[in-house]
């Protein structure tokens, strides 16, 4: 049985659990609730709890001591799950591209005259 798997068998009740995290029983409920956690049931529907769900409640308690809120935290824990746009192979463009581009943008912004980028600050990329 690898680590993993222990890890995540549901073997702790909500007594022990609530000693391991100096929580309360309704904190870790409203934490259900809010399904930043998922205990497993047993046949007569008491919460059993794995490893992995008391490392996500001690986390769950960092970040509100940090001051994040309910909110916040589920987006970090969205951000975990959802996958990782940011990691996508970035597009690679050339100088050329980038200088034409450039000139894109300051010629419509010199025709709508609404301000935005400053010729001296993009100097540079024209040779």
């Amino acid at each position: 049985m690898t680590n993993r798997v222990r890890r995540s068998m549901p073997l702790l009740p909500i007594s022990i659990v609530m000693q391991l995290t100096d929580l309360t029983a309704r904190q870790i409920r409203y934490y259900e609730e809010h399904e930043l956690i998922r205990p497993a049931r047993t046949e007569g529907n008491k919460r059993m709890f794995s490893l992995n769900d008391v490392d996500v409640l001690l986390e769950i308690k960092e970040y509100l001591d940090q001051g994040i809120n309910i909110a916040g935290i589920k987006k970090i824990f969205d951000m975990r799950v959802q996958p990782k746009l940011e990691m996508a192979e970035p597009k690679t463009v050339s100088d050329a591209e980038l200088r034409q581009i450039l000139r894109e943008e300051i010629l419509q912004t010199r025709s709508h005259e609404r301000g935005g980028y400053r010729s001296g600050d993009l100097s540079r990329f024209f040779h």
